[in-house]
């Protein structure tokens, strides 16, 4: 195999990240003279968006060279890698594409089953491996990695007290069971000057207003002062020091492929409020979190991102039991108090590296 093409998004979001990781660690190599298969680059949607990563002008040369070959030398017998939502997959620019995708629900459509089966498909989670298979669709599993081009621990005093910082994370939507998490840590911490709850939310993809209206339903309209919500952060450096700053992150999202700031803040060393469930079970166990096992599940419909009887992203998500929440929260207090630093949570960027990912990859193109 004497080239492969890529065919990913190169931005700030999940995906793009991802493809921004294996495209820096490919460069990497290349750099460091290892024989490689030539990569032609076709960025999703033609873009390419590295505003969230510091600046590397040869990395961006390469980018650059990379898709200028593409377009010049690409023929469809070189294996594609795709790293895209199985809606707008279907689509390739080579005979044989391999796929890897995120999937969050638990009820595959004949749309999406579809798409797995004309690909050779993989997912980030053993969980939605199951789902799929179960529903007549091979694949096959990679993990993601642990991203130390842009995230590390920070060592730096944040608050000149010893208040408890929890961090809670992700795009703010029913999903990821924010209004629900608010709700409960502000009934059981909310205006008490030990603790604090800092949250990054922000939806890019909602406006203000109902980014606002969905903190003021979660909050039943009231203000605390120790509940405190943050900006869209759109550089890696500025997210890495938010995550530095908390000690327990919260991740009782209901249904994930990975949790990628869930899982980079437990590799910095942050302990863990894990739901026991999807995605996150790739990543954390008892050792390094505190595991909530879920109490069931509910509709995922939202009216905003999930809609019910559509082609793709039907199903259910994973709920959980408030006292069960709070119950972990206590105990994350605990362990803070027993030792700031999370040092099981540190072994993950060893568990799960770049390199891994990479390799895990270019193996499935052969």
């Amino acid at each position: 195999m004497s080239s492969v093409a890529f065919n990913v998004p190169i931005n700030s979001v999940s995906f793009g990240q991802i493809s921004t990781l294996l495209l820096k660690t490919l460069h990497k190599k290349v750099l460091a003279g290892e024989e490689l298969p030539e990569v032609k680059l076709f960025p999703l949607g033609g873009q390419v968006d590295l505003s969230s990563q510091n600046k590397d002008d040869l990395f961006e040369l390469w980018l650059q060279k990379r898709t200028s070959d593409a377009l010049e030398n690409h023929t469809k017998d070189d294996p594609c890698f795709k790293l895209w939502h199985l809606h707008g997959s279907m689509e390739s620019f080579s005979k044989e594409q391999t796929l890897l995708s995120f999937y969050e629900l638990d009820s595959p459509t004949k749309a999406e089953l579809n798409v797995a089966k004309n690909n050779k498909t993989f997912f980030t989670s053993k969980y939605t491996c199951d789902v799929f298979r179960s529903s007549g669709a091979n694949c096959g599993h990679i993990p993601l990695a642990f991203d130390d081009f842009n995230f590390k621990t920070i060592d730096k005093d944040y608050f000149e007290d010893d208040r408890v910082v929890f961090s809670l994370v992700g795009k703010m939507e029913k999903r990821k069971r924010h209004g629900k998490i608010l709700e409960a840590w502000a009934k059981k911490f909310g205006n008490n000057k030990k603790y604090a709850l800092h949250c990054a939310l922000y939806n890019h993809f909602l406006s203000p207003e109902q980014n606002n209206s969905f903190v003021h339903e979660a909050l039943g309209g009231e203000q605390y002062f120790n509940i405190n919500f943050l900006n869209y952060m759109g550089e890696n450096e500025v997210y890495n020091d938010f995550l530095n700053s908390s000690r327990v992150v919260i991740g009782m999202s209901g249904g994930e492929g990975w949790g990628l700031p869930e899982f980079h803040s437990t590799a910095i060393g942050k302990h863990a409020i894990i739901m026991n469930a999807h995605g996150y079970k790739e990543w954390a166990n008892e050792k390094n979190s505190i595991l909530v096992d879920p109490s069931g599940k509910t509709d995922s419909e939202d009216g905003i991102f999930f809609h019910k009887g559509g082609n793709h992203n039907q199903g259910q998500i994973f709920d959980f039991n408030e006292d069960d929440f709070i119950s972990a929260c206590e105990e994350a207090i605990k362990r803070v108090e027993d030792n700031p630093i999370n040092e099981e949570g540190l072994k993950l960027q060893k568990e799960f590296t770049k390199e891994a990912l990479l390799n895990n990859v270019l193996s499935e193109l052969s």
